[in-house]
């Protein structure tokens, strides 16, 4: 039976992959009950609502709930009952509840299980996982040579990596040959308060290289609600983020949605990448792009939070804390 036609959220090349990804991709941490518990039945439903909005881009880690979220977006997939190549499935490698793991034997293991997890016989991506928490070098003389047999044997068709520090990238990606790695996968680094992942995209092109960003809220910065008590930010960036979510609400405006907007504008990012547990969230994500699509970005907003931020402008932290 075809598949009901689906609304029409864009659609953005990955690199040299051949894959074109939804320009909203679902973040499936928040299914391994990350943030708060979440039922299979919502898990399933969420998977499914982002589905039929036009979302065809699905990533999960075996680090998220410990495994929990493999195995429910792997329920929330084969519930779709629809033929495998209409979804692109990343998971990753490396990381793992019980610690870090970069070694060749240890990701050859790693992907059965996932492939198990998530009931499917092969995925579209697979990353290593936080790569600065590993040797670099292992990542990448012994990780993706192991990535690459892998790929050989049908079991991943692109392989990515991800981390915090952008440096991280070029390091590997001047050291493997070229084509190896496909995709990166950046977090925090492509937002209203912090865009210097923009100065990394000529290079990532010039690699042939597909940019997945992730976390456009930064981890809980720019929401009304506020970032969780974890959070890694220092006071100075939380308070201005704050200020800015509270000058966006009294102008009948949330922060949220058009932090999603500021992100998902640049069209060299592939997909930006975004967590959710819920159907109000996966339609409150689709209608921020389909908004955007149809009528541009509130740039007037955007600038009166951009001043509001502007002194604490690309402020990081060190990696090393739980990631959305």
């Amino acid at each position: 039976m075809a598949s009901p036609p689906r609304p029409n959220l864009e659609l953005r090349p990955l690199g040299n992959t051949g894959l074109k990804l939804s320009c909203v991709g679902f973040g499936a941490s928040p299914l391994g009950s990350v943030f708060g518990p979440v039922s299979e039945h919502d898990a399933i439903s969420s998977v499914r609502e982002a589905f039929d909005l036009g979302i065809n881009f699905f990533d999960t880690s075996p680090y998220y709930g410990g495994t929990l979220s493999e195995k429910m977006l792997g329920k929330g997939l084969k519930a779709l009952g629809v033929p495998r190549n209409e979804y692109i499935v990343s998971t990753k490698c490396g990381r793992y509840v019980e610690g870090f793991d970069f070694s060749a034997e240890r990701v050859t293991k790693s992907i059965d299980e996932s492939l198990a997890r998530l009931q499917l016989d092969y995925v579209d991506i697979l990353q290593c996982h936080d790569i600065e928490f590993g040797s670099l070098d292992q990542i990448a003389n012994e990780t993706i040579p192991a990535l690459q047999k892998l790929k050989e044997a049908g079991k991943i068709r692109f392989i990515g990596i991800t981390g915090l520090p952008l440096s991280v990238f070029t390091y590997v990606l001047d050291r493997v040959p070229p084509g190896t790695v496909d995709v990166i996968l950046s977090y925090c680094h492509y937002s209203v308060n912090d865009s210097t992942l923009v100065d990394l995209l000529p290079y990532l092109k010039s690699k042939g290289v597909g940019v997945i960003s992730a976390s456009p809220l930064a981890m809980g910065l720019l929401t009304e609600n506020g970032p969780p008590e974890w959070h890694p930010a220092s006071a100075e960036l939380k308070s201005a983020c704050q200020a800015a979510a509270a000058f966006c609400k009294a102008k009948g405006k949330n922060i949220s949605k058009l932090a999603m907007q500021y992100s998902l504008a640049n069209k060299d990012i592939s997909s930006v990448l975004v967590g959710m547990n819920s159907v109000r969230q996966v339609r409150e994500n689709v209608y921020a792009a389909t908004e955007l699509a149809t009528f541009g970005k509130d740039q007037e907003t955007l600038s009166e939070i951009e001043a509001i931020l502007s002194p604490v402008k690309n402020q990081t932290w060190p990696s090393g804390i739980q990631e959305s």
